[in-house]
């Protein structure tokens, strides 16, 4: 395996904390909660899906709890939005986009961690996807929404293609600078265009089973006996 920096290793962590936190804490504001409501949802989003996949693969006692750089990171961006409510409600909107900066960021530094320690290749793709979308399904049990990774179009898909490319660059020897910062475009890539287009993955059509039964009920004599 080729060495990849732990410069950029931390910097893919430390960027996708910081990016996600803020997208925590923008949740938090949302939902009026107080400044310590921001700071822990901010923690929570930012780290809690690096926590789980350091915890996985034997990288303990994980990087969020034993550098404190995560914190601060987490608490920077929890104040930022907390005090400057008035600006930072006006990138509300903006949020998806924040969030899918974070997805690429910690993908594909996901996947790099977990090949660092060993985990076979199709299983460090896997926790590249989970160290993406670990925070922010915490994040909306805790106001109650329905998690976005289930919801979303391309979210989990598009955390797992910037995780593969990683992986596969692996397998190919390829320099991991390279294989990061292309897997992190893709990743970001098929979000942007699953916001802007709306490209989804199948679902079932349950309009279609919701009129049938409707349809049986206005002519219950159209049933068998």
């Amino acid at each position: 395996m080729l060495p990849i920096p732990h410069a950029l290793l931390l910097v893919l962590d430390l960027g996708g904390t910081f990016v996600f936190a803020i997208s925590g804490a923008m949740v938090a504001v949302r939902h009026r909660l107080d400044v310590l409501g921001v700071l822990v949802l901010a923690f929570v989003t930012g780290n809690v899906g690096g926590m789980t996949r350091d915890v996985l693969i034997g990288a303990v006692p994980p990087a969020a709890i034993a550098d404190w750089a995560y914190l601060a990171v987490s608490v920077a961006a929890g104040l930022i939005t907390f005090l400057w409510y008035p600006v930072t409600d006006r990138l509300r909107t903006h949020m998806l986009w924040f969030d899918a900066v974070g997805l690429a960021f910690f993908a594909v530094s996901g996947a790099e961690k977990a090949l660092v320690y060993g985990i076979s290749p199709a299983m460090a793709a896997i926790l590249g996807m989970l160290t993406g979308v670990g925070g922010g399904m915490l994040r909306d049990i805790l106001v109650t929404e329905i998690p976005v990774v289930l919801r979303a179009d391309l979210y989990a898909s598009a955390a797992l293609a910037g995780a593969a490319v990683v992986v596969g660059g692996h397998l190919l020897e390829v320099s991991p600078v390279m294989t990061t910062a292309v897997g992190g475009i893709l990743c970001f890539g098929l979000r942007f265009l699953a916001i802007r287009r709306g490209w989804h993955l199948p679902a079932v059509n349950t309009r279609r089973g919701q009129a049938s039964e409707l349809q049986s009920k206005d002519h219950p004599h159209d049933k068998a006996p």
